[in-house]
């Protein structure tokens, strides 16, 4: 089997669908993405196919080493994800090959189906509590918001109280026992994200997130001093050399790797081996499309340090277009319970409409992120 073509498909709310297709006829779908930079992914996926063309699909290892080593410069959001892509849909032909699920080529399930969350709140967290008795009731066990809006590095404590009233909401609308993950999104600088973490610990949350950014892990160790809720970060590493030295420090406890970012599925899936030899829980990040949910899942059947799954039904960003749209069989993701199945067709375990894919790519996008600035007009962290 060869690889003889392939199509990029730039699709709303803000993704970037890719196909691979063979000389035998099975095609792979995969989704090489970072949000608000689909054009340049893009490029980057063309660039890395040039070398594939014509090879065989099923050596993916291979394909995978070569992708990233054969490259003098390596590593970053673009490259990585490109790859990630590419690899996704390389998996998806190799299961339909051998009429399997991905899962099944990866060692085998260790489980049937996986807890998910669902967001609330929007950019600037806004009615949560109602909205999280919405998610409750609609059979959801755990939500994510935004902590805050826009923090100085020194800022003022009525930010934080307005994040402690926004948890206090949640709780009363939803019990003592409903999963709670707050998202410091990388908007936190250390003096402000110690005073947060300490003022959430009363309302015993499922674990925050980004407490600083990813190139301030080091701050993890003294934020990691003022709280007992996990720590969870990662979504901006993307590759095991990224997570090496957070793993090695010991103050993380849940990593949050996308299968969109960090290297697709056979990258994420040394990852979450290394996380678990860290004692280190797994979460991978994903407020993308259905692709990306469906390489997710494949890895999280294998992953017993997988503990949640993020999935964007219903998220914010999700405007006209929503997670199911481009599926010929939206319920594949059968949530129930708080959890979500594990997809069991082959490949990927989903059918893409690619009628739909080719309608929604004539009109396409140009999703960027929002840039915000704090009153005395210097750029804000978003």
């Amino acid at each position: 089997m060869k690889i003889t073509g392939f199509e990029t498909f730039i699709v709303p709310p803000r993704w970037l669908f890719l196909k691979i297709e063979t000389d035998e006829g099975i095609v792979g779908w995969g989704e090489p993405i970072v949000e608000g930079k689909a054009l340049t992914v893009q490029t980057a996926v063309h660039e890395m196919m040039d070398a594939l063309v014509g090879k065989d699909p099923l050596r993916i290892e291979d394909h995978w080493q070569v992708m990233y080593r054969g490259g003098f410069y390596r590593g970053g959001p673009i490259l990585m994800s490109a790859i990630s892509g590419i690899d996704q849909a390389l998996w998806d032909i190799k299961g339909k090959y051998y009429n399997a699920p991905i899962y099944q080529l990866l060692g085998g399930a260790c489980r049937d189906s996986i807890r998910v969350y669902s967001w609330v709140g929007g950019d600037r967290p806004d009615d949560v509590g109602r909205a999280a008795l919405e998610k409750k009731n609609a059979g959801f066990e755990a939500v994510k918001m935004n902590a805050t809006e826009e923090l100085q590095f020194i800022d003022s404590y009525e930010k934080i109280d307005q994040v402690t009233e926004r948890i206090a909401a949640i709780r009363e609308a939803a019990g003592p026992y409903f999963g709670i993950g707050v998202d410091f999104h990388g908007r936190v600088h250390k003096p402000m994200a110690k005073a947060l973490a300490k003022a959430l610990e009363p309302y015993r949350l499922m674990f925050i997130e980004e407490p600083v950014l990813p190139e301030n892990n080091e701050a993890l160790r003294e934020i990691a001093n003022h709280t007992s809720t996990p720590i969870a970060t990662g979504e901006r590493m993307f590759s095991r050399w990224d997570f090496k030295k957070l793993l090695e420090s010991g103050y993380v406890d849940i990593i949050q790797p996308d299968l969109s970012h960090a290297g697709g599925i056979t990258e994420c899936k040394k990852i979450f081996a290394m996380a678990e030899a860290y004692d280190v829980a797994v979460a991978p990040h994903c407020p993308l499309g259905p692709i990306a949910l469906a390489a997710c899942l494949q890895v999280d059947a294998t992953a017993y340090n997988a503990v949640i799954q993020e999935q964007s039904l219903g998220i914010h960003y999700n405007q006209g277009n929503d997670l199911l749209d481009y599926l010929d069989d939206p319920s594949v993701f059968g949530y129930e319970d708080g959890h979500v199945r594990i997809p069991q067709g082959p490949g990927l375990g989903i059918s893409i409409n690619e009628e739909v894919v080719r309608k929604m790519a004539e009109t396409g996008h140009r999703w960027r992120n929002p840039v915000w600035r704090h009153r005395d007009g210097t750029v804000a962290e978003w």
